[in-house]
């Protein structure tokens, strides 16, 4: 899978997981901030975000340190799971 088919799939569960409609993959920006004030995602949204990978991808982020590192923006998540990923 290439890296951009990745991001708008991020995307798609992101937006379906942590119940973000009516938002379209097409409106969030590949570098927008998922936290704060990017798209206004929260702690538990975090938490959601980290069972959402070990499901789609076999990744399991144990360390908070690395989930703040890997959840900063679409793009930087979806090198993470390009890299770590298991399925």
């Amino acid at each position: 899978m290439e890296i951009q088919e990745l991001r708008t799939q991020l995307k798609q569960y992101l937006i379906e997981a942590l119940n973000l409609k009516p938002l379209t993959p097409e409106q969030i920006n590949d570098d927008d901030v998922l936290f704060g004030e990017g798209l206004g995602l929260d702690s538990i949204d975090s938490l959601e975000l980290i069972v959402l990978l070990k499901m789609k991808y076999g990744i399991n982020i144990k360390d908070p340190k690395e989930g703040r590192k890997v959840f900063q923006s679409i793009a930087v998540l979806a090198d993470y799971v390009a890299a770590n990923r298991t399925r």
